[in-house]
């Protein structure tokens, strides 16, 4: 977790360096968020904000006027899931807890004309597209690391691209602090978030004598265990505080978003 965190800290600093290098003034915003998150898929395909878990992340958001801004962010995502809690296949006996390490560069579009610190532009709501990364890592609810075991007979990546898009709003609480809350929701190219995708196989996933492929016993090989033609979406509801810096150069008076 350290490292991961470090090399988040490293490109977040990379990122702002390559900025402050273009030649003009530049604004940026860095900051923390905390979220609600929370999953759709196999074990629960339609309900919204169902068991949600707290998450955290860090960003930089760079200001190229005062309607557009692009956005680098790391975030550790939690996100789970249980057939006897979401009922919606009950008799399946599935559960999973999975750790997410998303990155994501986005545009955010400002439909007011906005700026941190001014007592005119000081609110828009806003929304946001863009493209990402992760890395996960499903396990049982137990703690069990699921996604080496084969528990569908198939090998699959923990990492997968994401196309990130939400909405939000913003306002500047001070000169220098820019309070957000967004929605955000991440379609992802994968089906294997809560390690359910195929058919039940023929050999199954036992350890310490408990099966993780079938733990009822209800289902022969071939009967269908998940809904191989959708991917996993997760998503979050969360609140970012930023702290905003000015990056001077000699071209100071040429940046539309200092100006305003």
């Amino acid at each position: 977790m350290k490292r991961v965190t470090a090399r988040c800290f490293l490109i977040l600093m990379t990122f702002m360096l390559g900025i402050s290098l273009k030649g003009r003034a530049q604004v940026i915003e860095i900051g923390l968020n905390g979220s609600a998150s929370f999953y759709m898929g196999d074990i629960n395909p339609n309900k919204i904000f169902d068991e949600t878990q707290i998450s955290w992340g860090v960003l930089a958001r760079y200001y190229e006027s005062s309607r557009w801004a692009f956005r680098l962010s790391y975030n550790n995502i939690n996100i789970e899931g249980s057939d006897e809690k979401v009922k919606y296949r009950e008799e399946r006996g599935l559960d999973f807890k999975t750790n997410i390490h998303d990155f994501s560069l986005v545009a955010e579009f400002n439909f007011f004309n906005y700026k941190t610190g001014s007592k005119k532009n000081f609110i828009s709501p806003y929304i946001l597209g863009g493209v990402g990364f992760i890395m996960f890592t499903p396990k049982a609810m137990d703690g069990t690391k699921l996604s080496g075991l084969h528990t569908e007979g198939e090998s699959y990546s923990t990492s997968a691209v994401t196309i990130p898009f939400g909405v939000g709003m913003k306002c500047s609480v001070s000169k220098k602090i820019c309070l957000a809350l967004e929605w955000r929701m991440n379609k992802t190219f994968t089906d294997y978030l809560d390690d359910v995708h195929g058919l039940y196989p023929e050999e199954h996933a036992i350890v310490n004598g408990h099966d993780y492929t079938d733990p009822t016993g209800h289902y022969p090989a071939g009967v269908q265990r998940g809904n191989k033609d959708t991917t996993d979406w997760f998503s979050y509801l969360g609140v970012s505080l930023t702290y905003k810096i000015e990056l001077p150069t000699k071209q100071s008076c040429n940046n539309e978003y200092i100006r305003e």
